[in-house]
């Protein structure tokens, strides 16, 4: 029976726009271009395997291999049949269901030129993976840098926390002098120990301290010690007395310049003679035109001087002194003289600091002609100041009626010729700020209590002078 003609296989259906499917990559096609080619090996290594297969008894071998092995019997002999293919999509139509030809040499090298973009592209990629990897790097290596700069500070200060402060041991060696101004506090002893290397840090000598039961007390004055000593060998050294060397001495407000001078001497070893001799040329130490000693311009403070002083350095640290109070008080240099008179006047006078403003009263109510005419200030303190006795405080019928004497305010008036002490910074403030009031008299009626008693009329003062002789009969 003859075999029925083959059966054509109908033609796919024309594409149109909507069914196109979406165009390929280039790795898509290569991809299917490498399958297409190993299906057309295996296909064509098929063929000849059966071509080499024997033909069968009884059949014609002018007839299809194909026909003739699927017509006949099965045949021990013949091991595999045809491979039956899948056609392979061209690159052009891939959606065609009929086997593509075999690519032609254009084809082939236009894929070789796909192959090679493929392998520039993953080159390319490579490389810029390289490049992030550096970049990244860098970045990373910038921050460890930034953090390990701005982090040192903190880090460092956590650190020494843990570590004991720096400090020496022993008791040092040599000899240095260390001074303790006034005001000195803890931390400024120890700022100042450790500037001269006495200590080895600032903090041993401070955690010293806080370690001791009771806070210590220091003094002003200057200390012998050594140098590179421990911290606790310094502190003892401060708060041993023997360690002290006695160049400290104290003016007190209102004492007179040759006491002063004497009592600086004494706390510093310097001859007298020296220190009056530095104090002879007021005008070459600053002061007005008008002055013709220190008198008044010797602040009164506590003062504490190194061993090595001079007696120039001494005379005019005092004189400066005096000079940084006139200036806090807004006196202007052209004021300094008349200023430094009526406040001496006013230290020497009251007994206390609110007495001082009403003193100051008196003393511009009387230079006033329109409330009191004379002119008299009448201060027994003057008088004493020209007598040269500071032992007393009262006056005789004679010294009030010593003309002789030109610091005699009973007998001339106005202001005395200089300043009769040396006053402090009340004194000065009061003569620049009086206290309003009527006031033209004041007596202390008790050397006790300082108890003063101002008035406005000169009865009312002889009541008040009479309480002041009963308060010295009474008490001798």
């Amino acid at each position: 029976m003859p075999e029925p003609p083959p059966q054509r296989r109908p033609e796919p259906a024309a594409s149109t726009a909507d069914d196109a499917p979406p165009p390929r990559s280039r790795r898509e096609l290569r991809e299917a271009e490498q399958r297409r080619a190993a299906e057309a090996e295996q296909r064509r290594t098929a063929e000849h395997e059966f071509e080499r297969a024997p033909v069968p008894d009884g059949r014609e071998p002018s007839e299809p291999r194909e026909r003739m092995v699927s017509s006949a019997e099965p045949d021990s002999r013949v091991r595999r049949e045809p491979v039956p293919t899948r056609p392979e999509p061209d690159l052009l139509n891939p959606w065609d269901d009929d086997p593509a030809p075999r690519s032609s040499r254009a084809d082939r090298r236009a894929l070789a030129d796909l192959d090679l973009d493929e392998h520039e592209v993953e080159h390319r990629r490579r490389g810029r993976g390289a490049l992030g990897c550096l970049v990244a790097f860098l970045v990373l290596a910038g921050l460890v840098v930034a953090a390990v700069f701005f982090l040192q500070g903190p880090i460092n200060s956590v650190l020494d926390r843990f570590q004991p402060p720096e400090d020496y041991s022993g008791s040092g060696s040599g000899e240095v002098v260390f001074m303790i101004e006034d005001g000195d506090g803890g931390e400024t002893i120890a700022a100042n120990l450790a500037e001269q290397d006495i200590v080895a840090s600032a903090e041993a000598f401070i955690d010293e301290m806080s370690a001791r039961d009771a806070a210590p007390t220091f003094y002003p004055g200057a200390y012998r010690m050594a140098n590179q000593m421990s911290a606790e060998a310094a502190l003892d050294a401060l708060l041993d007395p023997a360690s002290k060397m006695e160049n400290t001495f104290v003016i007190q407000e209102g004492l007179w310049a040759r006491d002063a001078l004497e009592a600086a001497s004494a706390a510093t070893g310097i001859p007298l003679e020296e220190l009056q001799a530095a104090a002879a040329d007021p005008q070459a130490l600053g002061l007005p035109a008008e002055a013709k000693s220190v008198e008044g311009f010797l602040f009164p403070a506590t003062y504490t001087f190194g061993p090595d002083v001079t007696a120039e350095q001494l005379i005019q640290t005092l004189v400066d002194r005096t000079f940084q109070s006139l200036d806090a008080a807004g006196v202007a240099p052209a004021d300094r003289w008349e200023t430094i008179i009526i406040a001496s006047l006013i230290e020497r006078e009251s007994g206390s600091e609110a007495d001082s403003y009403k003193v100051s009263r008196v003393i511009q109510n009387r230079l006033d002609p329109a409330q009191f005419d004379s002119g008299l200030l009448q201060f027994d303190s003057t008088v004493h100041y020209g007598t040269g006795d500071d032992s007393v405080v009262t006056t005789t019928d004679a010294e009030r009626a010593d003309a002789s004497n030109p610091y005699n305010t009973y007998v001339h008036p106005g202001l005395p010729p200089g300043p009769i002490g040396n006053p402090g910074d009340v004194a000065i403030d009061a003569a620049q700020n009086p206290e309003p009031g009527p006031w033209l008299y004041f007596v202390t009626v008790n050397l006790e209590t300082g108890e003063t008693v101002f008035s406005a009329t000169f009865a009312e003062h002889e009541q008040a002078v009479q309480r002041f002789y009963q308060y010295l009969e009474e008490n001798g």
